[in-house]
């Protein structure tokens, strides 16, 4: 390929993923529809089979699939500086819109009468904490084993306070041992379920109980996303599972609150949810913080893509890795459960009689309503909250 040509498909490549990356609301699904509009039907640089292959690959490996495509179709239309313009102009926008929304959030957000919309936006942000899990749920929960590893590891972390980390990774390769080992059928759901028990049971003892603030380190934050971003299987909304864990349990950097506002931010930009990271990141450490966040949750996905393009035809065809991956996604699904219990419970409780807040009970209700029944777009969802808490508080009610 010749340098002008080479230079040429950069340019396309960084105009068509900047502009994806800016116009990119909906999710990953809108996303990936958008780029096979773009790539295969507009521009003819991959069949539809070879696309259909990419998606089936991102599957494989941890990360935002969406990201992961955008990163493949680079590397495949202009080699490895492809790989990096598609992968960077995919994700810029997003950061620099997330990034814009955490300093108005850090300036203003702390004022008290602000404080009604964000009463009005929590019910919201749970119904689509929900509406994601049941479809991730749908697809996940393929057999009685799976719903067993799923149930494990909502153990694993809610009783025995392992990391989401360690518990994903012990629900995978659990997984992938009883789906591949042959046994008696008729008890497999027990074995499992005592097997889980009894890792719950010797986790326990060298759990750590309670909160215990940390003091902040930079280092510290970008090694956090790192991690997350090295084993984020399940999609984006994963991401709340760890950053609950990792930031609001167990370092104490974070509030459940700050955790609300920024999973409602994230529904207000384009492109990849794991740019919440960019919020995340700036409102504990500042700019600085929200450099190394979007570095180390993003990432992996960029080595994850070198490191396994030769092998992913492989990979497909491995009944290990197709097992691995079931009882991962289903574990995904397990941590999720956690985390939207929790924020159920944060949410919708109250300390005195009747111990439920009835109005926010309500708009959790009608959001998960229209967005599983109806599929609404989030944001609408998060921006009807709002709507309903402002006029709750116009009538007096708040």
């Amino acid at each position: 390929m010749s340098s002008s040509l080479h230079s040429a498909r950069l340019i396309e490549l960084a105009h068509l993923f900047l502009k994806l990356g800016t116009i990119g609301f909906g999710g990953p699904n809108a996303h990936i529809a958008m780029m096979e509009e773009e790539v295969v039907v507009k521009r003819q640089w991959l069949r539809r089979e070879e696309f259909l292959d990419l998606i089936g690959a991102t599957n494989l490996i941890p990360g935002p699939n969406s990201t992961e495509i955008a990163i493949h179709v680079g590397y495949l239309y202009a080699g490895w500086l492809g790989l990096i313009v598609a992968g960077v102009c995919f994700i810029l926008p997003a950061v620099l819109i997330t990034l814009g929304f955490a300093w108005a959030y850090v300036a203003l957000g702390a004022l008290p009468q602000l404080a009604f919309l964000l009463y009005g936006i929590k019910p919201a942000v749970l119904a689509i904490v929900v509406d994601a899990l049941w479809r991730l749920g749908k697809k996940a929960v393929k057999n009685r084993i799976l719903f067993a590893i799923a149930l494990i590891v909502i153990l694993l972390v809610w009783f025995a306070r392992v990391s989401e980390i360690v518990a994903l990774l012990l629900g995978g390769f659990l997984g992938m041992l009883w789906l591949k080992t042959p046994h008696d059928r008729s008890n497999e759901q027990a074995n499992l379920l005592i097997t889980g028990l009894t890792l719950t049971s010797a986790l326990k003892a060298t759990a750590a109980v309670g909160l215990t603030t940390v003091p902040f380190s930079l280092w510290q934050l970008g090694w956090t996303f790192l991690k997350i971003g090295s084993v984020l299987f399940g999609g984006g909304y994963v991401l709340i599972a760890f950053i609950q864990g990792s930031f609001v349990d167990n370092l104490g950097w974070l509030t459940q609150q700050q955790l609300f506002d920024a999973i409602a931010i994230g529904q207000f930009t384009p492109g990849p949810i794991l740019s919440t990271a960019t919020f995340i990141g700036y409102v504990i450490g500042g700019i600085p913080g929200a450099i190394v966040s979007t570095i180390g949750i993003f990432l992996p996905s960029f080595v994850f893509v070198v490191l396994l393009n030769p092998v992913i035809p492989l990979l497909r065809r491995s009944e290990w890795a197709s097992a691995f991956l079931d009882a991962v996604n289903v574990s995904a699904v397990g941590l999720m459960v956690v985390v939207t219990v929790q924020l159920a419970i944060a949410t919708l409780g109250k300390s005195s009689a009747p111990f439920i807040d009835v109005l926010a009970t309500m708009i959790a209700l009608m959001s998960a309503l229209l967005a599983i029944r109806f599929r609404v777009s989030a944001v609408w969802l998060v921006l009807g909250g709002a709507a309903i808490a402002w006029a709750a508080s116009w009538l007096g009610y708040l």
